[in-house]
Protein backbone atom coordinates (compact mmCIF):
# COMPACT_ATOMS: atom_id res chain seq x y z
CA UNK A 1 0.00 0.00 0.00
CA UNK A 2 2.83 2.36 0.82
CA UNK A 3 4.50 1.66 -2.53
CA UNK A 4 1.22 2.26 -4.35
CA UNK A 5 0.74 5.52 -2.45
CA UNK A 6 4.25 6.66 -3.36
CA UNK A 7 3.70 5.78 -7.03
CA UNK A 8 0.38 7.65 -7.16
CA UNK A 9 2.00 10.61 -5.48
CA UNK A 10 4.88 10.57 -7.96
CA UNK A 11 2.53 10.33 -10.94
CA UNK A 12 0.49 13.21 -9.56
CA UNK A 13 3.58 15.38 -9.24
CA UNK A 14 4.68 14.46 -12.77
CA UNK A 15 1.25 15.29 -14.16
CA UNK A 16 1.17 18.62 -12.36
CA UNK A 17 4.68 19.36 -13.60
CA UNK A 18 3.62 18.60 -17.17
CA UNK A 19 0.55 20.81 -16.86
CA UNK A 20 2.67 23.62 -15.44
CA UNK A 21 5.17 23.37 -18.28
CA UNK A 22 2.39 23.27 -20.87
CA UNK A 23 0.62 26.26 -19.36
CA UNK A 24 3.92 28.15 -19.34
CA UNK A 25 4.33 27.77 -23.09
CA UNK A 26 3.80 31.00 -25.02
CA UNK A 27 2.37 30.56 -28.50
CA UNK A 28 2.54 33.54 -30.87
CA UNK A 29 0.40 33.46 -34.01
CA UNK A 30 2.30 34.85 -36.98
CA UNK A 31 0.96 36.24 -40.25
CA UNK A 32 2.92 36.70 -43.47
CA UNK A 33 1.57 37.69 -46.89
CA UNK A 34 4.16 35.64 -48.80
CA UNK A 35 4.45 31.86 -49.08
CA UNK A 36 7.23 30.15 -47.19
CA UNK A 37 10.30 29.39 -49.28
CA UNK A 38 12.02 32.59 -50.42
CA UNK A 39 15.05 34.26 -48.85
CA UNK A 40 13.11 36.40 -46.39
CA UNK A 41 10.52 33.87 -45.25
CA UNK A 42 13.12 31.15 -44.80
CA UNK A 43 15.26 33.52 -42.74
CA UNK A 44 12.29 34.38 -40.56
CA UNK A 45 11.26 30.79 -39.98
CA UNK A 46 14.56 28.91 -40.05
CA UNK A 47 16.72 31.50 -38.30
CA UNK A 48 14.61 33.86 -36.19
CA UNK A 49 11.76 31.60 -35.09
CA UNK A 50 14.14 28.71 -34.50
CA UNK A 51 16.34 30.99 -32.39
CA UNK A 52 13.34 32.13 -30.34
CA UNK A 53 12.45 28.56 -29.49
CA UNK A 54 16.06 27.72 -28.67
CA UNK A 55 16.70 30.80 -26.56
CA UNK A 56 13.46 30.32 -24.64
CA UNK A 57 14.17 26.59 -24.19
CA UNK A 58 10.87 25.84 -25.88
CA UNK A 59 8.78 28.19 -23.75
CA UNK A 60 8.02 30.45 -26.74
CA UNK A 61 6.72 28.90 -29.94
CA UNK A 62 5.63 30.67 -33.11
CA UNK A 63 2.61 29.34 -34.97
CA UNK A 64 3.33 30.53 -38.50
CA UNK A 65 0.64 31.25 -41.10
CA UNK A 66 1.98 32.01 -44.59
CA UNK A 67 0.71 33.20 -47.96
CA UNK A 68 -1.91 35.62 -46.63
CA UNK A 69 -3.78 32.96 -44.68
CA UNK A 70 -4.57 35.38 -41.84
CA UNK A 71 -4.04 38.77 -43.51
CA UNK A 72 -3.06 40.43 -46.75
CA UNK A 73 0.03 42.61 -46.97
CA UNK A 74 -2.02 45.81 -47.00
CA UNK A 75 -4.05 44.80 -43.95
CA UNK A 76 -1.17 43.39 -41.90
CA UNK A 77 -0.68 46.49 -39.77
CA UNK A 78 -4.33 46.52 -38.75
CA UNK A 79 -4.33 42.76 -38.16
CA UNK A 80 -1.38 42.85 -35.76
CA UNK A 81 -2.61 46.12 -34.26
CA UNK A 82 -5.92 44.49 -33.35
CA UNK A 83 -4.25 41.32 -32.12
CA UNK A 84 -7.29 39.09 -32.69
CA UNK A 85 -6.20 37.00 -35.68
CA UNK A 86 -2.46 37.32 -35.15
CA UNK A 87 -0.06 38.36 -32.40
CA UNK A 88 2.93 39.01 -34.65
CA UNK A 89 3.41 39.62 -38.35
CA UNK A 90 5.27 41.33 -41.15
CA UNK A 91 4.36 44.98 -41.68
CA UNK A 92 5.60 46.68 -44.85
CA UNK A 93 5.73 50.45 -44.18
CA UNK A 94 5.24 51.31 -47.86
CA UNK A 95 1.71 49.88 -47.71
CA UNK A 96 0.67 52.11 -44.79
CA UNK A 97 2.18 55.57 -45.46
CA UNK A 98 -0.44 57.41 -43.41
CA UNK A 99 0.15 55.30 -40.31
CA UNK A 100 3.94 55.13 -40.75
CA UNK A 101 4.97 58.33 -42.54
CA UNK A 102 8.56 58.51 -41.28
CA UNK A 103 9.36 55.01 -42.55
CA UNK A 104 8.72 56.21 -46.12
CA UNK A 105 12.00 58.12 -46.18
CA UNK A 106 14.11 54.97 -46.42
CA UNK A 107 13.18 54.57 -50.09
CA UNK A 108 14.08 58.17 -50.87
CA UNK A 109 17.75 57.31 -51.47
CA UNK A 110 18.54 55.96 -54.96
CA UNK A 111 21.71 54.26 -53.78
CA UNK A 112 22.87 52.88 -50.46
CA UNK A 113 25.65 50.88 -48.79
CA UNK A 114 27.49 48.36 -50.96
CA UNK A 115 26.82 45.24 -48.88
CA UNK A 116 24.03 43.54 -47.04
CA UNK A 117 26.01 43.75 -43.82
CA UNK A 118 26.29 47.54 -44.08
CA UNK A 119 22.62 47.87 -44.99
CA UNK A 120 21.61 45.82 -41.97
CA UNK A 121 23.94 47.92 -39.81
CA UNK A 122 22.29 51.09 -41.13
CA UNK A 123 18.80 50.00 -40.12
CA UNK A 124 20.00 48.68 -36.77
CA UNK A 125 21.69 52.01 -36.06
CA UNK A 126 18.56 53.96 -37.00
CA UNK A 127 16.18 51.85 -34.94
CA UNK A 128 18.51 51.75 -31.92
CA UNK A 129 19.43 55.43 -31.86
CA UNK A 130 16.42 57.25 -33.31
CA UNK A 131 13.38 56.72 -31.05
CA UNK A 132 10.99 58.46 -33.45
CA UNK A 133 10.57 55.30 -35.53
CA UNK A 134 9.68 53.04 -32.61
CA UNK A 135 7.40 55.80 -31.31
CA UNK A 136 5.56 55.80 -34.64
CA UNK A 137 5.03 52.06 -34.28
CA UNK A 138 3.88 52.48 -30.69
CA UNK A 139 1.18 54.91 -31.85
CA UNK A 140 -0.15 52.01 -33.87
CA UNK A 141 0.00 49.58 -30.94
CA UNK A 142 3.05 47.82 -32.41
CA UNK A 143 6.52 46.86 -31.19
CA UNK A 144 9.22 45.90 -33.68
CA UNK A 145 10.91 42.61 -32.79
CA UNK A 146 13.27 42.36 -35.77
CA UNK A 147 13.63 43.74 -39.29
CA UNK A 148 14.37 41.88 -42.51
CA UNK A 149 15.66 43.14 -45.85
CA UNK A 150 14.73 42.39 -49.45
CA UNK A 151 16.76 42.18 -52.62
CA UNK A 152 18.09 45.38 -54.22
CA UNK A 153 16.40 47.01 -57.18
CA UNK A 154 17.28 46.22 -60.78
CA UNK A 155 16.61 47.75 -64.17
CA UNK A 156 14.95 45.21 -66.47
CA UNK A 157 15.10 46.49 -70.05
CA UNK A 158 13.96 45.10 -73.40
CA UNK A 159 17.04 46.55 -75.10
CA UNK A 160 20.58 47.41 -73.94
CA UNK A 161 20.76 50.61 -71.90
CA UNK A 162 23.62 52.97 -72.66
CA UNK A 163 22.99 55.47 -69.88
CA UNK A 164 20.76 55.83 -66.85
CA UNK A 165 20.48 59.61 -67.17
CA UNK A 166 18.80 59.67 -70.58
CA UNK A 167 15.60 57.63 -70.64
CA UNK A 168 13.72 59.75 -73.19
CA UNK A 169 11.40 57.73 -75.38
CA UNK A 170 11.13 54.81 -72.94
CA UNK A 171 8.19 53.69 -70.82
CA UNK A 172 8.62 52.14 -67.40
CA UNK A 173 6.69 50.48 -64.64
CA UNK A 174 7.70 50.80 -60.99
CA UNK A 175 5.74 50.75 -57.75
CA UNK A 176 7.32 53.26 -55.39
CA UNK A 177 6.35 56.91 -55.79
CA UNK A 178 10.01 57.72 -55.20
CA UNK A 179 11.16 55.56 -58.11
CA UNK A 180 8.41 56.89 -60.32
CA UNK A 181 9.74 60.41 -59.78
CA UNK A 182 13.33 59.32 -60.36
CA UNK A 183 12.52 57.67 -63.70
CA UNK A 184 10.60 60.74 -64.83
CA UNK A 185 13.44 63.03 -63.76
CA UNK A 186 15.76 60.91 -65.90
CA UNK A 187 13.48 61.45 -68.91
CA UNK A 188 11.37 58.31 -68.86
CA UNK A 189 7.61 57.90 -68.93
CA UNK A 190 6.01 55.95 -66.08
CA UNK A 191 2.74 54.01 -66.34
CA UNK A 192 0.79 52.33 -63.56
CA UNK A 193 -0.11 48.68 -64.03
CA UNK A 194 -1.22 45.92 -61.63
CA UNK A 195 1.62 43.64 -60.60
CA UNK A 196 1.04 40.37 -62.43
CA UNK A 197 2.22 38.43 -65.47
CA UNK A 198 0.48 40.93 -67.78
CA UNK A 199 3.51 43.12 -67.19
CA UNK A 200 5.67 40.51 -68.91
CA UNK A 201 3.19 40.55 -71.81
CA UNK A 202 3.47 44.35 -71.98
CA UNK A 203 7.25 44.06 -72.17
CA UNK A 204 6.93 41.53 -75.00
CA UNK A 205 4.53 43.73 -76.95
CA UNK A 206 6.58 46.91 -76.48
CA UNK A 207 3.98 48.69 -74.36
CA UNK A 208 6.66 48.73 -71.68
CA UNK A 209 10.37 49.18 -72.27
CA UNK A 210 11.45 48.34 -68.77
CA UNK A 211 10.89 47.77 -65.09
CA UNK A 212 12.57 49.19 -62.02
CA UNK A 213 11.83 46.60 -59.37
CA UNK A 214 13.53 44.44 -56.77
CA UNK A 215 15.34 41.61 -58.50
CA UNK A 216 13.32 38.76 -57.01
CA UNK A 217 9.96 40.30 -57.94
CA UNK A 218 11.12 40.60 -61.54
CA UNK A 219 12.17 36.96 -61.42
CA UNK A 220 8.80 35.95 -59.93
CA UNK A 221 6.97 37.04 -63.10
CA UNK A 222 9.85 35.93 -65.34
CA UNK A 223 10.30 39.48 -66.59
CA UNK A 224 13.76 38.58 -67.91
CA UNK A 225 12.17 36.47 -70.63
CA UNK A 226 10.91 39.71 -72.24
CA UNK A 227 13.41 42.18 -70.73
CA UNK A 228 16.64 40.22 -70.53
CA UNK A 229 18.97 43.20 -70.12
CA UNK A 230 19.34 43.57 -66.38
CA UNK A 231 21.44 46.17 -64.59
CA UNK A 232 21.85 45.80 -60.87
CA UNK A 233 24.05 46.46 -57.88
CA UNK A 234 23.90 45.80 -54.13
CA UNK A 235 23.93 49.60 -53.82
CA UNK A 236 20.84 50.00 -55.98
CA UNK A 237 18.87 49.29 -52.88
CA UNK A 238 15.16 49.49 -52.40
CA UNK A 239 15.25 50.78 -48.85
CA UNK A 240 12.53 48.17 -48.49
CA UNK A 241 12.43 47.05 -44.88
CA UNK A 242 10.15 44.34 -43.54
CA UNK A 243 9.18 44.91 -39.91
CA UNK A 244 8.40 41.84 -37.86
CA UNK A 245 6.13 43.41 -35.30
CA UNK A 246 4.14 42.26 -32.29
CA UNK A 247 0.92 43.63 -30.86
CA UNK A 248 2.05 46.00 -28.09
CA UNK A 249 -0.43 44.71 -25.53
CA UNK A 250 0.70 41.16 -26.27
CA UNK A 251 4.33 42.22 -25.86
CA UNK A 252 3.65 43.96 -22.55
CA UNK A 253 1.96 40.79 -21.28
CA UNK A 254 5.00 38.59 -21.96
CA UNK A 255 7.23 37.63 -19.08
CA UNK A 256 10.63 39.24 -18.70
CA UNK A 257 12.19 35.87 -19.53
CA UNK A 258 10.26 35.55 -22.80
CA UNK A 259 11.13 39.09 -23.82
CA UNK A 260 14.79 38.47 -23.11
CA UNK A 261 14.76 35.26 -25.14
CA UNK A 262 13.21 37.03 -28.12
CA UNK A 263 15.77 39.81 -27.78
CA UNK A 264 18.66 37.34 -27.86
CA UNK A 265 17.13 35.65 -30.90
CA UNK A 266 16.87 39.01 -32.66
CA UNK A 267 20.51 39.82 -31.92
CA UNK A 268 21.78 36.54 -33.36
CA UNK A 269 19.45 36.88 -36.37
CA UNK A 270 20.60 40.41 -37.16
CA UNK A 271 24.17 39.20 -37.59
CA UNK A 272 23.07 36.77 -40.31
CA UNK A 273 20.85 39.08 -42.38
CA UNK A 274 23.60 40.85 -44.32
CA UNK A 275 25.65 37.81 -45.41
CA UNK A 276 22.43 36.01 -46.36
CA UNK A 277 21.34 38.92 -48.55
CA UNK A 278 24.71 39.10 -50.33
CA UNK A 279 24.92 35.39 -51.07
CA UNK A 280 21.27 35.20 -52.16
CA UNK A 281 21.76 38.11 -54.55
CA UNK A 282 24.76 36.48 -56.19
CA UNK A 283 22.98 33.15 -56.49
CA UNK A 284 19.87 34.68 -58.04
CA UNK A 285 21.88 36.75 -60.53
CA UNK A 286 23.88 33.65 -61.53
CA UNK A 287 20.72 31.62 -61.97
CA UNK A 288 19.12 34.29 -64.15
CA UNK A 289 22.28 34.53 -66.27
CA UNK A 290 22.32 30.77 -66.76
CA UNK A 291 18.74 31.03 -68.02
CA UNK A 292 19.55 33.60 -70.68
CA UNK A 293 19.49 36.98 -68.93
CA UNK A 294 22.21 39.52 -69.67
CA UNK A 295 23.42 40.62 -66.23
CA UNK A 296 25.39 43.86 -65.89
CA UNK A 297 26.70 44.99 -62.51
CA UNK A 298 26.62 48.77 -62.28
CA UNK A 299 29.95 50.50 -61.69
CA UNK A 300 30.40 53.24 -59.06
CA UNK A 301 30.40 55.83 -61.87
CA UNK A 302 27.13 54.48 -63.29
CA UNK A 303 25.54 54.53 -59.84
CA UNK A 304 26.55 58.16 -59.40
CA UNK A 305 25.06 58.95 -62.80
CA UNK A 306 21.76 57.44 -61.71
CA UNK A 307 21.83 59.26 -58.39
CA UNK A 308 22.37 62.61 -60.11
CA UNK A 309 19.72 61.92 -62.74
CA UNK A 310 17.17 60.98 -60.08
CA UNK A 311 17.35 64.45 -58.47
CA UNK A 312 16.44 62.66 -55.26
CA UNK A 313 17.18 65.59 -52.97
CA UNK A 314 14.61 67.67 -54.85
CA UNK A 315 12.06 64.89 -54.31
CA UNK A 316 12.99 64.62 -50.65
CA UNK A 317 12.35 68.34 -50.21
CA UNK A 318 8.92 67.96 -51.81
CA UNK A 319 8.13 65.03 -49.54
CA UNK A 320 9.20 66.92 -46.39
CA UNK A 321 6.96 69.84 -47.36
CA UNK A 322 4.02 67.48 -47.85
CA UNK A 323 4.63 65.85 -44.47
CA UNK A 324 4.75 69.20 -42.71
CA UNK A 325 1.35 70.06 -44.20
CA UNK A 326 -0.07 66.92 -42.56
CA UNK A 327 1.50 67.70 -39.18
CA UNK A 328 4.67 65.59 -39.37
CA UNK A 329 6.79 68.60 -38.47
CA UNK A 330 9.99 66.73 -37.62
CA UNK A 331 10.27 64.88 -40.96
CA UNK A 332 12.99 67.20 -42.29
CA UNK A 333 15.18 66.97 -39.22
CA UNK A 334 14.85 63.20 -38.98
CA UNK A 335 15.65 62.86 -42.68
CA UNK A 336 18.90 64.75 -42.09
CA UNK A 337 19.83 62.38 -39.27
CA UNK A 338 19.00 59.32 -41.39
CA UNK A 339 21.10 60.75 -44.24
CA UNK A 340 24.06 61.10 -41.87
CA UNK A 341 23.76 57.49 -40.72
CA UNK A 342 23.42 56.27 -44.31
CA UNK A 343 26.53 58.18 -45.40
CA UNK A 344 28.47 56.75 -42.47
CA UNK A 345 27.71 53.21 -43.64
CA UNK A 346 28.30 54.02 -47.30
CA UNK A 347 31.70 55.63 -46.93
CA UNK A 348 33.28 54.02 -43.90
Amino acid sequence: MKLRTVMVHALTIAALSFITRASAETVLRYTDHEPYGNMRTKAINDIFFAAIEKESQGHVRVEAHWNGELSTSYNALRTVQDGEKADIGIVVPEYTPKQLPLFQMFKSFPIGPNSGEKQAAFFQHVFDDMPEFNAELAKNNLVNLQFFLGYPAAFFSTSPMTSLNNLQGTTWRTASFWHQAYLENAGGKVVKMPWNTQITDALKSGTLNGLLVNLDSGDDIQAQKAAKYIQLSPQLWMGHVYLLTINKARWDALSAEDKAAIGRAATSTQRQIGPLLDSSLRNMADSMRQNGASISWLSPAELQTWQQASRYQQEQDKWVAEQEKTGVNDAGQILKQVTTVLNQEMYK
